[in-house]
């Protein structure tokens, strides 16, 4: 279990847990706004499946004290940076600041793995709320456009 301590808007705190044999259905199943689809894939399962295929990336299910609210995954490139990606909450889940405290937790736990490594995420220029988010909690845009997406790196 990730836990940095951060909590949604109602307090409740919000954790990143290993993908297992308890929680891979409630991960998969969850699903996005219909609005957010440009962005993210109907079902979280896709990136289980990205995950699974790929040593690149690795999935995390984010949690709500014990309900499964979504999921969030990470991956090393080759220049030792972290990146961040896979960013889902269950609509049922949103709006209540959970995507937000696990971004903050995954980005503290990628940082304290290796100090000095840069922490980096992408999102679609015209991604609004993303870009909000991101800058919100300290991603500045680094001027490098990857797939068509702006990248960010959290402010040292």
């Amino acid at each position: 279990m990730i836990d940095h301590g951060h909590t949604d808007r109602t307090g409740r705190p919000v954790t990143l847990h290993e993908v297992d044999a308890d929680n891979w259905r409630a991960v998969a199943d969850s699903a996005p706004r219909d609005d957010q689809r440009d962005w993210v894939p109907a079902l979280a399962a896709r990136y289980l499946v990205l995950t699974s295929r790929e040593d690149t990336w690795h999935s995390l299910a984010v949690l709500v004290g014990d309900e499964v609210t979504g999921h969030i995954m990470w991956g090393r490139d080759e220049d030792g940076s972290h990146w961040i990606g896979g960013v889902l909450i269950d609509a049922a889940h949103q709006g209540r600041g959970i995507g937000r405290a696990a971004v903050r937790t995954l980005a503290a736990w990628l940082s304290a793995r290796e100090p000095g490594s840069a922490v980096r995420l992408s999102y679609a220029p015209e991604n609004e709320a993303a870009a909000h988010l991101y800058t919100a909690l300290g991603f500045r845009p680094t001027g490098v456009v990857e797939d068509g997406e702006v990248v960010a790196e959290l402010a040292a």
